[in-house]
């Protein structure tokens, strides 16, 4: 990116304006750090609880771009990285994650932004060809911003042979 006046990327990148297409999005911007450890289950493993840092940013294109970093609660080992971008269908309340964990999982969700909460289903789902088995069938994923400022979020999965259940559940306040 090419910044005028000798300014640091990071500095156009924050002075960089709001892409009317995403300005629905504009609630999810900045850093949220979860406020209190969130919890993890499914039925194939054991219960576990984590923190987790989200940062939603933009470029002045039109998408919002993301980052969601969790670790165990405990011990503080890295756990989980997901990264990408979302976009709004113009003119519409349909949304899309475009998602890239370090799992190896690549995927798309699709769905709905209601005011200030999205509720996504899997569209499609790619891996690498060494994954973990058993590979995952479908997510869906619900963000809502509540009445006290503190960001939700709910994540469910399927795995092969076992049906879509609830596998994560957190909530953040905002840092920045």
């Amino acid at each position: 990116m090419s910044c005028p006046f000798n300014h640091s990327a990071a500095a156009c990148v924050s002075a960089a304006e709001l892409n009317p297409a995403v300005l629905p999005l504009d609630w999810l911007l900045g850093t949220w750090q979860s406020d209190e450890p969130g919890e993890g289950s499914f039925p194939s493993i054991a219960p576990f609880r984590y923190t987790e840092t989200l940062n939603f940013s933009h470029v002045g294109q039109p998408v919002v771009n993301f980052m969601f970093n969790a670790f165990h609660a405990e011990s503080k080992r890295p756990l989980h990285r997901e990264c990408g971008f979302i976009r709004l269908q113009p003119g519409t309340n349909r949304v899309a994650f475009i998602i890239a964990q370090n799992s190896g999982l690549v995927e798309i969700e699709e769905g709905e932004l209601t005011g200030q909460q999205l509720t996504l289903h899997s569209a499609a789902l790619a891996r690498i060809s060494f994954a973990k088995q058993p590979h995952v069938q479908q997510i869906s994923r619900h963000i809502q911003l509540k009445p006290d400022g503190r960001l939700e979020q709910t994540v469910s999965m399927a795995l092969e042979g076992q049906s879509l259940t609830q596998h994560l559940h957190i909530t953040y306040r905002r840092t920045d």
